[in-house]
């Protein structure tokens, strides 16, 4: 997904032509008149009558004279879609996208083949800023009944309308791009993650060699979030000789757990880190952070320790 301030930014290279673009109108909807009246010849013949006089109002710049001339042409003849469509085409002259489309879609439902109820469709949603959508309606109306006023209004819409088209493409790659970029990511941690545990031997007791590796693993353990216990030992220690084997039984029980062994004869730098004194000794390490510790405590008490901190 792309984050929002890209997508503000990216939202921000679509440059429109929109200056004939106005904002939804919402008036009360016009009378759409009664669908299931009769009609009958003398209707009809009133309501083409109020249909030539809206005409005459348009050409006098009177449109809103207009609307309601064909308003009771409509109430007289609501069948007829090419009154809801008139009337569609002087609410678009009005700048009122909304109330043409209702009178658009009411043409469309009588006629779905009108290309005057089209063509008032696309000028609307155009006004509307809806490019994409008023570009299917005019090209509809093209191909219905082709005129200029079409051709050139759907010249402009199309050229908005391929830009979104463009800035949705671009959006695409970008979020395919990213997700590669995330897939990658999440591979190399996964494979990083695998290295660092196959490193930690889970169930399994690491005899440290040297302060370096000591330090190493804790840092693993701390990578992958995993309690680490330092037992530090030596060879000449007889209780240490006796708790071994457990120790190695709770590196196997405990397996998430990781189970360090120093032997303080062998990795002596080992002890000035925790101030080893005496042994044997344990030390709880979680998150880099020292979270228990013991000195001759019983492997009970060891578990108790560990199952608390490896839940």
């Amino acid at each position: 997904m792309v984050d929002m301030a890209e997508k503000e930014i990216f939202d921000l290279e679509v440059k429109f032509d929109n200056a004939e673009v106005v904002d939804p109108d919402f008036d009360p909807p016009a009378k759409m008149g009664n669908p299931y009246i009769e009609v009958t010849e003398e209707k009809k013949e009133a309501a083409q009558l109020l249909k030539s006089k809206a005409m005459d109002a348009v050409l006098e710049g009177k449109l809103n004279e207009a609307i309601d001339r064909l308003t009771e042409a409509i109430v007289l003849n609501p069948k007829s879609a090419i009154l809801f469509a008139s009337r569609a085409t002087v609410f678009v002259k009005l700048k009122k996208p909304n109330a043409a489309n209702r009178d658009a879609d009411a043409a469309l439902k009588i006629d779905p083949h009108l290309a005057k109820a089209y063509k008032a469709l696309g000028m609307s949603r155009a006004l509307l800023g809806l490019w994409e959508i008023a570009a299917s309606d005019l090209h509809e109306a093209s191909k219905l009944d082709f005129d200029e006023e079409t051709s050139t209004l759907l010249k402009k819409v199309e050229a908005n309308a391929r830009k979104i088209e463009e800035h949705w493409e671009k959006h695409e790659q970008l979020c395919k791009e990213r997700e590669i970029r995330k897939a990658e990511i999440e591979r190399q941690r996964l494979a990083q993650e695998a290295k660092v545990a196959s490193d930690l031997k889970d169930g399994e007791v690491i005899v440290i060699k040297s302060v370096g590796e000591l330090n190493a693993k804790l840092k693993a353990a701390t990578e992958l979030s995993r309690l680490a216990i330092i037992y530090f030992t030596a060879k000449w220690c007889g209780p240490c000789r006796h708790i071994s084997p457990k120790y190695e039984a709770l590196a196997a029980k405990y397996p998430k757990a990781v189970f360090l062994k120093v032997d303080i004869e062998e990795v002596k730098d080992a002890t000035h880190l925790l101030n080893v004194r005496s042994i044997p000794c344990f030390y709880l390490s979680q998150n880099g952070v020292i979270v228990g510790q013991g000195l001759n405590i019983s492997l009970h008490s060891l578990e108790q320790q560990i199952a608390h901190h490896a839940r």
